[in-house]
């Protein structure tokens, strides 16, 4: 582990999956030289073919940004040749850019209209920001291109079957009056939970005062231990943690302040993903969370990685133990629709039940938005740029996806939300909060997500100076480094599952905030772990990886 300490500096300077046009999305260079194919000379066409045969091969490596670079400096060279905007639209998914590989791939069509991998590919995109329809509507004509190709075929199929669902769920919703968090207690309270003698793992103390189960940090390396040798708990138990983190969560605002006092450390943590192994890895570099020590996970806690439910269950469980020393804010990998696409419907339902799922539903839905951590010591240094709070500290803003897509966005209207039993929806301050990203340019563009909108470094300073905050910390993106410092210090991206789905080679980090504000960036490796890949409950979608 590297670690480096430095002191936010800050001088100058939401989303919907409602984006703005992808039309709008520049794909570089395609009219600024030749204006037709004829116009392109051979050896521009030459050395496109090299610059193309270099981005396979270290897309091959899954380094899929200098993909995607090569790509484009062969686009450079040769904007008429279809199989580069169909590569470059692939490397981009591999990214999580789906709004541009939305856009290479149609640009792919335009070129050729009988080319079925751009089809295929933008399907792809499409299904990965949850359009099945219009995935759907790719994966056909990829088909009907190639009537043979099995690939095509099961991932047309597995889309059908989950726009259908998803339309069916939505349409019984409504009836569904009876939160599953309610209908699991009936049960308990029937006595269909029991749990039976021959279960050899893990059990909760009962609290003699009360008579109800409590947490314990035995229990804690109990429970590690017992998913390390690879058993699921007794579905009592897990519940037992499921509801007991949601008496907690429901008595949180949906923006969580946490005082970070004098003698005391919080570390900010990024999207962990199912990735348990690193998690505990993670842990043991962070420390556990203890009186003086406060952890802060910042979102994506499952789907991709196959154990989603272990890492779910050790956060809920540690922040029903601490609940003032753990803090967790949702993601959007925290939402119903994500879960049956990326895998955590799959697994819940494979390691649990169908109930179980409907009960982690509920409770994603009491998670706050944001967390404002604020330190109680004076800073060290400070410089005219710098936005410090009422009472001249530093303090975080603490969010998964970012800023918002109007001004004027209050730290009171985010406290604001109403959030149980909701799902971020199309547009307003939770769905932005979960889903935007940050961009180079100054002002809002469209995402290259594809979902919602980008904000540039004046956005992020005039809405940090309106809300006398620092910083605003954030995950939802890959970074190669673990973190990186954006907005002339004022966004900072955090990303804690290193070596992403197995395949982009990133490392991990966690940021460290000392009661006087200042940020210590800390980095770490992947560590192995048992043979199962990613997304292994994902229902025919273990192939979308973007």
């Amino acid at each position: 582990m590297s670690s480096s300490s430095e002191e936010t500096s800050t001088p100058a300077a939401s989303s919907a999956p409602t984006s703005p046009p992808l039309s709008n999305l520049s794909i570089k260079s395609e009219t600024d030289g030749p204006q037709s194919l004829g116009d392109v000379t051979d050896e521009a066409k030459a050395e496109a073919e090299k610059l193309k045969a270099e981005a396979n091969k270290v897309f091959a490596e899954h380094d899929y940004l200098k993909a995607a670079t090569l790509y484009s400096a062969a686009i450079d060279k040769n904007a008429f040749n279809h199989i580069l905007f169909a590569n470059r639209a692939m490397a981009r998914i591999r990214l999580e850019e789906h709004g541009l590989a939305i856009a290479d791939a149609s640009r792919s069509i335009e070129l050729n209209d009988k080319y079925a991998k751009a089809y295929f590919r933008r399907a792809s995109a499409y299904l990965a920001i949850l359009n099945a329809s219009a995935a759907i509507a790719d994966f056909k004509k990829a088909l009907a291109l190639e009537p043979n190709n099995k690939q095509t075929r099961a991932q047309l199929d597995a889309t059908t079957k989950l726009h259908r669902r998803i339309q069916f769920e939505k349409a019984i919703a409504a009836d569904e009056e009876e939160l599953a968090s309610d209908k699991v207690r009936k049960l308990i309270a029937d006595g269909a939970g029991d749990i039976e003698a021959s279960y050899e793992g893990p059990r909760l103390e009962t609290d003699p005062e009360t008579g109800k189960f409590k947490p314990t940090e035995a229990f804690v390396d109990e429970m590690i231990d017992h998913f390390k040798a690879g058993k699921a708990l007794h579905k009592r138990v897990a519940w037992e943690i499921v509801l007991g983190t949601r008496e907690v969560l429901v008595n949180e605002p949906s923006l969580v302040e946490a005082v970070v006092e004098d003698g005391c450390t919080l570390d900010v943590i990024g999207d962990t993903h199912g990735q348990f192994y690193d998690l505990l890895n993670l842990v043991e570099k962070t420390g556990r969370p203890c009186p003086t020590h406060a952890l802060l996970f910042n979102g994506d806690f499952v789907d991709r990685g196959s154990w989603s439910t272990e890492v779910v269950l050790l956060l809920f469980l540690w922040k029903w133990l601490y609940p003032n020393r753990v803090f967790l804010n949702r993601g959007n990998h925290e939402t119903n629709d994500m879960n049956k696409v990326y895998g955590f419907e799959g697994e819940v339902k494979h390691k649990y039940s169908d109930l179980t799922f409907k009960l982690f539903s509920d409770v994603f839905t009491t998670l706050p938005i944001a967390t404002l951590v604020s330190p109680t010591l004076p800073p060290t240094s400070t410089t005219p740029n710098d936005f410090l709070s009422p009472e001249g500290r530093k303090r975080y803003f603490v969010v998964h996806g970012g800023l918002f897509s109007k001004d004027g966005v209050t730290l009171d209207d985010i406290r604001a939300v109403k959030r149980f039993g909701r799902q971020p929806g199309q547009e307003g301050i939770m769905c932005e909060a979960l889903w935007t990203d940050p961009q180079e340019s100054n002002g809002r563009g469209p995402s290259k997500r594809g979902v919602g909108v980008g904000f540039g470094p004046d956005v992020t300073r005039d809405w940090c100076k309106l809300n006398s905050v620092t910083a605003v910390l954030r995950s939802h993106e890959v970074r190669q480094e673990g973190y990186a410092v954006e907005h002339d210090g004022r966004c900072i991206t955090v990303f804690s599952a290193p070596n992403y789905v197995d395949s982009t080679g990133n490392k991990g980090a966690f940021v460290r905030i000392d009661a006087d504000g200042t940020l210590h960036y800390n980095q770490f490796e992947a560590v192995p772990h048992p043979p199962i890949r990613p997304m292994a409950y994902s229902s025919g979608f273990s192939g979308l990886m973007g």
